[in-house]
């Protein structure tokens, strides 16, 4: 774990199993960080394979900033000609998150909408990743080819963000 701007940085890989009602323990390093402040979260559909979870204070914050720029711009008049964009943003909108609670020993229920986007069984390993600012739970075929795809290129990323 790492601390920037006064928040600790999510890292780490650990594997773990679902249970046979799709509970997942989350590793106390990183469940710890999200839920300092209350064990609300908010589970979220990234990319097939993959979800992530956020602090639920974390996660609003993000969303309202930008659902709010949508609206202003939707009241100017600027988003006319790009309706079907706001239809395809307020449906993928409505699908993407939902809020969880972290229980006792930092266990997560995948509810049924996501079970079917992470593509596992009960008795499935998953990966559990520190994505920085919030934990990813991944299929590990998926989380495979993902970092096949991206691990050549850490250095140059590792380098732009630190320079």
């Amino acid at each position: 774990m790492l601390e920037t701007e006064g928040k600790e940085f999510l890292i780490g890989e650990f594997r773990r199993t679902l249970d046979e009602r799709f509970r997942l323990a989350v590793p106390t390093e990183l469940g710890s960080i999200l839920t300092s402040e209350s064990p609300d979260c908010i589970l979220a559909k990234e990319r097939l394979g993959c979800l992530s979870l956020w602090s639920a204070a974390r996660w609003r914050s993000r969303l309202e900033e930008g659902v709010e720029l949508i609206k202003q711009k939707m009241r100017a008049g600027r988003l006319q000609e790009r309706i079907a964009e706001v239809q395809l943003f307020g449906r993928l909108l409505s699908t993407r998150h939902q809020f969880v609670r972290l229980g006792e020993r930092g266990r997560l229920v995948i509810p049924d909408g996501f079970r079917d986007f992470l593509a596992l069984q009960p008795g499935s390993e998953v990966m559990i990743i520190g994505a920085a600012v919030c934990v990813e739970i991944w299929n590990p075929a998926s989380w495979l080819k993902y970092l096949e795809a991206r691990m050549p290129r850490f250095r140059r990323l590792f380098d732009r963000l630190s320079s």
